[in-house]
């Protein structure tokens, strides 16, 4: 006789309030997984949409969950309701970080001075 795991209800909300991907998910699913399928089944028509799946993080009770974990060993919290879980989208582009522009701002800014 198998022993049935208790399957888990996870909803996935997006910036403007949206859930997406209600379902019922294994508890040995991890959250790459989960991210993968909220890549696919994105909604059409976003502003912020992911274009590939390391562009996307979870976040549940305040912390990033790890992509090489479940659910339950990233301690999400299971109480017999849905749990919510949040869905950044951060593009891993090049990042600006601007100090090439501040460093020719600096020295445009500049003067100097030659005591004689």
């Amino acid at each position: 006789m198998a022993i049935r795991k208790e399957l888990i209800d996870l909803k996935f909300r997006i910036y403007d309030g949206t859930d997406i991907c209600h379902d019922t998910y294994e508890p040995s699913t991890t959250i790459l997984t989960l991210t993968e399928r909220l890549v696919v089944e994105w909604p059409e028509g976003k502003e912020v949409t992911p274009k590939l799946v390391n562009d996307v993080k979870l976040i549940h009770g305040g912390q990033f969950l790890d992509n090489r974990k479940t659910p339950s060993e990233s301690r999400v919290v299971f109480d017999g309701n849905g749990i919510t879980t949040h869905v950044v989208v951060q593009p891993n582009g090049p990042k600006n970080t601007g100090l090439e522009e501040q460093e020719q701002e600096r020295k445009m800014n500049s003067c100097l001075c030659t005591i004689i």
